[in-house]
């Protein structure tokens, strides 16, 4: 099973903590050239001191807010700057403010679908004739499981999910003759900054304490316990590799289990 990277160049974005930092990591322990994309410069400086570099790999960091769509576009100009083509993309982005859809002001709806939808879209178009040219990419995206099973109290993510599934299934169908596989990989309940803004969101809505609601919901996995960003970051690296050629266009959720549909 081929599984390494050796001389594949990898941009991840959102990659300064959580999931995004340990994809970057799972994918520099395979070989490859790791390019940091995220908004805090400090953060990204500690985090590329994480990655492996024993096959003589040589990581960077690049800064971009995506709130702004401006700024991942100057982020994009620079990374082309350096002549580095980009051979896996991997976008990844903090999810939005919890709260019901009916009460979400149309503008969050807007802002969100810039940020996951418009801004993945910017990258792919910058990279992908990267991956053309060398007849093999991975576009991966990082989204969630709500595009099965939409998620209590995230109404404005479930909505901005679904959008790049879609739009994800359609580039496997336009890319895949060129060697080139898109696939999203879904998250579940995972040990991040996202998962104890759910515990602390739910306890107050219901009443209870953040341990309460963190039992309830670990109730609901039938292997009873949380996936660690690396679990996440492991499937985004398998995704990556020459052995994965033949996986396109598939939501992959990494949820122990408690995603109630196939």
């Amino acid at each position: 099973m081929e599984l390494q990277l050796k001389g594949r160049n990898a941009l991840v974005c959102g990659s300064s903590q959580g999931i995004g930092l340990a994809s970057a990591v799972e994918l520099s322990k395979l070989g490859a050239n790791v390019m940091l994309l995220a908004r805090d410069r400090a953060k990204l400086e500690r985090a590329i001191a994480t990655l492996d570099t024993s096959a003589g790999q040589q990581h960077s960091v690049f800064v971009a807010d995506f709130s702004s769509s401006d700024s991942v576009l100057q982020a994009i100009s620079e990374i082309r700057a350096t002549g580095m083509p980009v051979h896996i993309l991997v976008n990844n982005t903090g999810g939005p403010k919890g709260g019901n859809l009916i009460e979400a002001e149309g503008s969050v709806l807007l802002t969100t679908f810039q940020m996951h939808l418009i801004n993945n879209h910017h990258l792919a178009q910058a990279f992908v004739p990267d991956m053309q040219a060398e007849g093999f990419g991975r576009i991966i995206n990082v989204i969630s499981t709500s595009v099965k099973q939409p998620i209590t109290g995230l109404g404005v993510s479930n909505t901005i999910r679904w959008a790049v599934a879609a739009w994800a299934k359609t580039l496997a169908n336009e890319l895949g003759r060129f060697g080139i596989t898109v696939n999203n990989v879904l998250p579940g309940y995972t040990k991040t900054a996202r998962l104890k803004s759910v515990f602390e969101m739910r306890a107050s809505e219901q009443g209870k304490t953040e341990d309460q609601v963190a039992s309830e919901l670990m109730a609901t996995i039938p292997g009873r316990k949380f996936a660690e960003a690396a679990d996440v970051g492991a499937a985004v690296a398998f995704l990556s590799t020459p052995a994965a050629g033949s996986i396109n266009g598939i939501n992959l959720p990494v949820d122990g289990g408690a995603t109630a549909s196939l």
